[in-house]
C-alpha cells in the first residue's frame, strides 16, 4: 500500500501538473498515467458514451486493478480513505429528468379536457362572431376554461402525489453490501460504497456498483437482462473476455444479480459514473405505461367520446337541415351550438380519471402502512384477480429462521439440546469422535457469514449474510463447543485455509469446500480435504464409507444406506430438511489454475467420499399462513406448494399449512375444464421434478383442471417457471408466486404477480411485482382484497355517474332538439353538475371499505370481466337512468302545468314558444324557463343521492351496511350528498350567477320532492337486492351487476 506510481509530465497547454501518491478520488480519471478532472456538471449523451468507451480497468491485471485504487485483497480500503472518498457523493443513479412541457400538455389536453377545449372554442365562437354577445355565452366559456384548469391542476397534484407516494414507498427498502474493510467483512447501505471498496457478492445479490471481478468461484454466473436484455446467464471471469466494457465478463455492472456462484470485486465506478447511470442519462425520461384498468378506462373514454362527439354533430346536422328551415326562428346557430354542447358535456364522467386516480393512490398508501411494496400501481388491480397461488416453502410457508435439530451417524442419533450432555456423561468421550469431523464440514463448507460489526453479540443474535440453511449450520458449528474432542469453531478457522470452493446451486443441490491445514510442515494424505454438503439422494451415489460415531471408517453396505434413507425419510415427514455431510482427504492440489480446470479437477475426486452423517434443519410455519391460506381458499383461490425440498419434507408442510391431502389418481377424459367446478371433490396431487419433465400437454389439462391442491416437490428453477407458465397457458388463470430466494426468481418473473418477501435475495426482489417488507404471508390476502376493493369502486363509481350525468342531461338536450320544447337545462347547468355535483359524490365512492362477500367471491377473469359490460349498461339506462330522468322531466313539466302551461303546450311548440304564447311575454315565458331549468336541475342532483346510497352495496341492505355507522361507515358520502345540495343553493341564489347564467330562486316543494324521489330510488333496488338475495338463480339475479 505505500508504493507509489508517478506520472509522466503532462504536455503543455493544460491547466494542472499533478503527481499522485495513491489518492484516487472517483472524479479523477487514471489515463496513462495523466490525471484528467470530471467536472461536476451533468453529462450530455455524448459525455456518457464516451465515459462508458473509455473504461479500461477490465484490461489490467488484478495486481494493476488493486495498485490503480489503492486497495488491498484481504484489507480493503482503511477507515480514512474511505472517508475520503465519500465526499465525492452517495452511490445513487440520479432519476431521468422530467420534461415538463411534455407533462403540462397532457394535464391541459389529457383525459375528457380535449372535449371540454372544443366546447370552449364553440362557445368563444358563438359568442363571436356567429350570434349575438351575450353574458350567458360569454358565462359557459369562461366556465369550461376554469373546468380546464380546475382539472388540469387536480390531475397534476394526484399525479404529483401518486409519485410522492411510489418514491416514499420505494424508500422502504434498504439496499445493502458485504464489504471488505479494514480487514474485516462489513454489512453497509449500498449507497455508501466508495470506489475501491472490495464488495462480497454471494448468489442472489444485486451489484450495488460497477466492479471489476478479483476472485471466482468457477460457477460464476450473472444476469444481465436488466442492462442489455439477455436472458441467458453470462459467466464471470477474471480474465478480460472483450475489449468492449459491455461484452466483457471481468466486470460486474450496476443493476444486474449474481444468479449462481460467489465473487469479490472491487469498486470502479459508483452512482452517476456507472454504466447504467451513464445510460439513464442518454436514455432520457422513462415512458409512462397505462395500468390495466387505466387501459380499460381510455378506451371507456374513447367509446364515450366518440358518441358524444356524434350526438353533438347529430344535433348541429338536425338543425341546419330540419329545424332552421321547417321552423325557423326556433333556434339562432349561437343558442343551436350551446344547447348541443350539453352532448359533450352529459358524456363527460369528469369524476372517473380523477377516481381512478385516487383509488389508486389512496390503496397503495394503506398497503405501504401495512409494509406491502407495490412497484406499480397495475400490481394492485392485478392482485384481485389471482386464481392460482403458488407458494415457495422455505421463508414463505416457513418462518424462515432454520435450526439445526437432529444429527445422526450410521449408529446413533442426537438432538442439538443434548450433545453436549452425553459428551460429558461418557466415560470415553472418544466414542463421539465423528462430531470433529461434522463440525469440520459444517464450520467449512459453509458459504455463510458473520456481519464482523455484531462479533461482540451473541452467535444468535448475530447478523449473517447467506442462504438460511448456511445460516443454520454456521450458527450451529460457530455454538458448538466440545473441549474433550477439540471441537472449537475459532481453532477450526485458524487451522484451515480455504484453496476452492463450489457454491451450492439448485442444479446439482451441493456445496462443495477444498481446505488445506495451514502452518503444517508435513503434507499427509489428511491436511486437505474435499468437504461436501447437500441433498442425501444427489450425494448416496458417490459416498464408498460411512463414519461411525467413535471416528472409524466402515464400508457403506446396503443396510446401513437402507439405515440413513429410512431416517431421512422420517425427518422429512416430520418438515425437516435433511443434508448430508460429506468429506474425503486428497493430496496437495496446485493452486493458482484457472477456475474451470479447478473445478474439473475438482469434478474428478467427487467419488469414494466418506459419509460422515446427516443433519436435520427445522423451519417453523409461519403462525400467520394457516388462516391466510383459509382466507384465500375462501376466495375462490387455488394454492399450491412448489419448492425444490425433498418430497416428504414439503408434504410435511403442506399438511400443516396448505392442507394438501396425499396423492389421487382421476380418470382421463379427452376434455378437463380450465379449472375444478364448485361441485368437484378437493382432490390433491404430489409431484416432484422428474414427473414435471416427464408430463405431457394432456396431463397438464388434468393437472390443472382436476386438482385443487397440488405440491410440487424437488422443482429447479426452469421446472418452477415452466409450472407457472403451464397454469397461465390454460384458461383464464391468473398466477401469483410467492418466494425469496435465487430459483424462485424465474417464477416471479414469469407469473402475473411475483410477491417477494422482504428478507429475501435481491434476485427475488427485482423479479417481484410486491414486496411484503415484514415477510408476512398474512398481508397477502389483504393485498388480494385491496385489488378487488378498487375494481369494485370503480365499478359503483361508473355506475352512479352515467345514469345523471350522461342519460338524464341527453335526454334534455333530446328533448329540445326532437320534441320542440324549450330545453329544459342549460347548457351551465349541464357543466356545473358535470364538474361539481358529480365529481364530489362519486369521490366519496373511493372510500367505501369492502363488502362482506368481497372475499368470498369468485376471482375475476381479467380478461372476460370488463369494468361495463351489457349487464352494467342495462342497469344504467334501463334501470337507474329509467327512473331518474323521467322525474327529472316530470318536475319540468308539473312546474309549467301551474303556471298554465299544460304538455301538450309545452311540447312541440318548436318557434311558437314566443312573446304572447298563452298570453304570456317573452320575458314571463323566459323567467318559467329559467325556474323550470333549476327545478330539473336540482331533481337530478338529489335524486342522485338516492343511485349513491344505492350503488354503495352490490347485494347487501343498506340496514346491514350504511355509510354512517357499523363497518361500512363512510361519512364522506354523507358529505358529499351534502355537499351537492350546498352546490344546488349557491347556483340557484347566488347573485352573481343569477345575473349571468339566468340561475333562479325555486318554490319550496320542489326542494322536497326531489328528496322522495332519491327515496324511491334507494326502495326500488333495496327490493332488487332483496330478490337476488332470495332467489339467486332467478333472472333478476341474473341481470345483476
Amino acid at each position: 500500500m505505500s508504493d507509489t506510481t508517478h506520472s509522466p509530465d503532462p504536455p503543455s497547454g493544460k491547466d494542472y501538473d499533478v503527481q499522485i501518491e495513491f489518492v484516487f478520488y472517483s472524479h479523477l480519471y487514471f489515463v496513462r498515467g495523466q490525471v484528467e478532472e470530471k467536472q461536476a456538471t451533468s453529462k450530455s449523451p455524448r459525455d456518457s458514451v464516451d465515459a462508458i468507451r473509455s473504461i479500461d480497468v477490465h484490461l489490467l491485471s488484478v495486481d494493476e486493478v488493486y495498485s490503480r485504487y489503492s486497495s488491498h485483497p484481504t484489507v480493503g480500503l482503511e477507515l480514512a480513505a474511505v472517508r475520503c472518498r465519500e465526499r465525492d457523493g452517495k452511490n445513487v443513479i440520479s432519476p431521468p429528468p422530467t420534461v415538463y412541457w411534455k407533462k403540462l400538455l397532457d394535464y391541459v389536453f389529457g383525459g375528457f379536457n380535449f372535449l371540454m377545449w372544443i366546447s370552449f372554442i364553440l362557445t368563444i365562437l358563438c359568442y363571436e362572431p356567429l350570434g349575438p354577445p351575450e353574458a350567458f355565452t360569454l358565462g359557459v366559456a369562461v366556465l369550461l376554461i376554469l373546468v380546464i384548469v380546475v382539472s388540469a391542476a387536480f390531475y397534476a397534484l394526484v399525479d404529483w402525489n401518486a409519485n410522492r407516494i411510489m418514491k416514499s414507498i420505494k424508500s422502504l427498502i434498504a439496499h445493502e453490501a458485504a464489504v471488505i474493510r479494514d480487514g474485516k467483512q462489513q454489512i453497509i447501505k449500498a449507497a455508501d460504497i466508495v470506489v475501491g471498496d472490495i464488495t462480497v457478492l454471494n448468489a442472489g445479490d444485486r451489484v450495488p456498483a460497477d466492479m471489476r471481478v478479483m476472485q471466482a468461484s468457477s460457477d460464476l454466473r450473472f444476469d444481465r437482462s436488466l442492462l442489455t436484455g439477455e436472458s441467458e446467464m453470462v459467466p464471470g471471469s477474471l480474465d478480460a473476455t472483450s475489449n468492449n466494457a459491455l461484452e466483457t465478463r471481468n466486470l460486474a455492472l450496476t443493476s444486474t444479480f449474481v444468479v449462481q456462484g460467489t465473487c469479490h470485486g472491487l469498486v470502479f465506478a459508483t452512482g452517476d459514473r456507472t454504466v447504467m447511470g451513464c445510460l439513464v442519462k442518454m436514455s432520457g425520461e422513462t415512458k409512462f405505461k397505462l395500468t390495466t384498468i387505466q387501459r380499460e378506462l381510455w378506451f371507456f373514454t374513447k367509446v364515450i367520446s366518440c358518441v358524444a362527439l356524434f350526438f353533438f354533430c347529430l344535433s348541429i346536422l338536425l338543425y341546419g337541415v330540419w329545424l332552421r328551415t321547417s321552423y325557423p326562428g326556433y333556434d339562432t346557430p349561437s343558442s343551436a351550438i350551446v344547447n348541443s354542447i350539453g352532448c359533450l358535456t352529459a358524456f363527460v364522467p369528469q369524476g372517473l380519471p380523477i377516481c381512478v386516480a385516487l383509488s389508486l393512490t389512496v390503496v397503495a398508501r394503506r398497503m405501504a402502512k401495512r409494509q406491502m411494496l407495490v412497484k406499480n400501481l397495475a400490481t394492485i388491480e392485478t392482485l384481485g384477480c389471482m386464481s392460482v397461488l403458488c407458494s415457495d416453502k422455505t421463508g414463505t410457508l416457513t418462518a424462515g429462521k432454520m435450526m439445526v435439530g437432529n444429527i445422526a451417524f450410521l449408529n446413533d442419533v442426537f438432538c442439538v439440546e443434548e450433545i453436549n450432555e452425553r459428551v460429558t456423561k461418557a466415560s470415553d468421550p472418544a466414542v463421539f469422535s465423528a462430531f470433529k469431523a461434522l463440525h469440520q464440514i459444517a464450520r467449512l463448507c459453509n458459504g455463510a457469514r458473520f456481519d464482523a460489526t455484531t462479533n461482540h453479540l451473541s452467535v444468535q443474535d448475530r447478523t449473517t449474510k447467506g442462504d438460511p440453511t448456511d445460516t443454520a449450520l454456521l450458527r450451529f458449528s460457530e455454538a458448538l463447543s466440545i473441549p474433550e474432542l477439540g471441537v472449537d469453531a475459532i481453532t477450526l478457522q485458524q487451522d484451515y485455509q480455504k484453496k476452492f470452493e463450489i457454491p451450492f446451486n439448485s442444479s446439482n443441490k451441493w456445496m462443495l469446500s477444498v481446505v488445506s491445514k495451514v502452518n503444517t510442515a508435513e503434507k499427509n494424505t489428511e491436511s486437505t480435504w474435499i468437504l461436501v454438503k447437500g441433498a442425501p439422494d444427489v450425494l448416496f451415489p458417490s459416498c464408498s464409507s460411512v463414519l461411525q460415531s467413535d471416528g472409524t471408517v466402515v464400508k457403506l453396505t446396503s443396510r446401513a444406506r437402507q439405515t440413513f434413507v429410512t431416517l431421512q425419510e422420517d425427518w422429512s415427514s416430520r418438515g425437516q430438511r435433511v443434508l448430508m455431510l460429506c468429506r474425503k482427504p486428497i493430496e496437495e492440489i496446485k493452486t493458482g489454475l484457472p477456475p474451470n480446470d479447478m473445478e474439473d479437477l475438482v469434478y474428478m475426486e467427487m467419488c469414494n467420499l466418506t459419509l460422515v452423517g446427516l443433519i436435520g434443519i427445522y423451519d417453523p410455519p409461519r403462525p400467520d399462513v394457516l388462516p391466510s391460506i383459509s382466507i384465500i381458499r375462501q376466495a375462490g383461490v387455488r394454492v399450491f406448494m412448489v419448492t425444490g425440498d425433498f418430497k416428504l419434507t414439503a408434504l410435511a408442510i403442506a399438511r400443516q399449512d396448505v392442507r394438501a391431502a396425499a396423492s389421487e389418481k382421476v380418470s382421463l377424459k379427452d376434455y378437463y375444464p380450465i379449472k375444478p367446478s364448485d361441485d368437484d371433490p378437493i382432490r390433491s396431487l404430489v409431484l416432484t421434478g422428474e414427473d414435471v419433465a416427464s408430463l405431457t400437454s394432456l396431463d397438464w389439462n388434468v393437472i390443472v383442471g382436476a386438482y385443487t391442491e397440488i405440491v410440487f416437490a424437488r422443482a429447479t428453477p426452469d421446472q418452477k417457471m415452466r409450472i407457472v407458465e403451464e397454469i397461465k397457458a390454460r384458461g383464464d388463470n391468473t398466477v401469483a408466486v410467492t418466494g425469496d430466494g435465487v430459483n424462485d426468481a424465474p417464477a416471479l418473473k414469469a407469473a402475473d404477480i411475483g410477491v417477494a418477501m422482504g428478507s429475501g435475495s435481491d434476485v427475488a426482489k427485482e423479479a417481484a411485482a410486491l414486496i411484503l417488507l415484514k415477510n408476512d404471508f398474512a398481508s397477502i390476502p389483504v393485498a388480494m382484497e385491496m385489488g378487488r376493493l378498487v375494481f369494485d369502486n370503480l365499478k359503483k363509481v361508473t355506475l352512479y355517474l352515467m345514469p345523471a350525468g350522461s342519460y338524464t342531461q341527453f335526454m334534455a338536450v333530446v328533448a329540445n332538439v326532437l320534441l320542440g320544447m324549450q330545453i329544459p337545462m342549460s347548457a351551465y347547468q349541464q357543466v356545473a353538475y358535470s364538474i361539481s355535483n358529480d365529481v364530489v359524490m362519486s369521490i366519496s365512492l373511493m372510500y367505501e371499505k369492502p363488502e362482506w362477500d368481497l372475499m368470498q367471491r369468485k376471482p375475476r377473469n381479467a380478461r372476460t370481466d370488463r369494468l361495463t359490460d351489457w349487464r352494467f349498461f342495462f342497469h344504467i339506462f334501463l334501470f337507474y337512468g329509467l327512473m331518474l330522468w323521467p322525474c327529472a322531466m316530470a318536475m319540468w313539466f308539473l312546474y309549467m302545468d301551474q303556471q298554465g302551461l299544460s304538455f301538450y303546450k309545452v311540447i312541440l311548440t318548436f318557434n311558437q314558444w314566443g312573446d304572447g304564447w298563452q298570453g304570456y311575454t317573452l320575458d314571463q315565458l323566459n323567467q318559467f324557463i329559467n325556474v323550470g331549468q333549476c327545478i330539473y336541475y336540482v331533481t337530478m342532483a338529489i335524486g342522485q343521492c338516492g343511485t349513491l346510497l344505492a350503488v354503495c352495496n352490490r347485494r347487501v341492505s343498506i340496514l346491514h351496511s350504511n355509510p354512517l355507522w357499523g363497518p361500512s361507515r363512510n361519512l364522506l358520502v354523507l358529505v358529499g350528498m351534502t355537499g351537492t345540495v350546498l352546490i344546488c343553493i349557491v347556483n340557484l341564489y347566488g347573485a352573481g350567477f343569477q345575473r349571468v347564467f339566468d340561475t333562479a330562486p325555486i318554490p319550496g316543494m320542489f326542494w322536497g320532492l326531489p328528496f322522495t324521489f332519491a327515496l324511491g330510488i334507494l326502495l326500488v333496488d333495496e327490493t332488487r337486492k332483496a330478490i337476488v338475495r332470495k332467489y339467486p338463480k332467478s333472472f333478476i339475479a341474473w341481470l345483476a351487476w
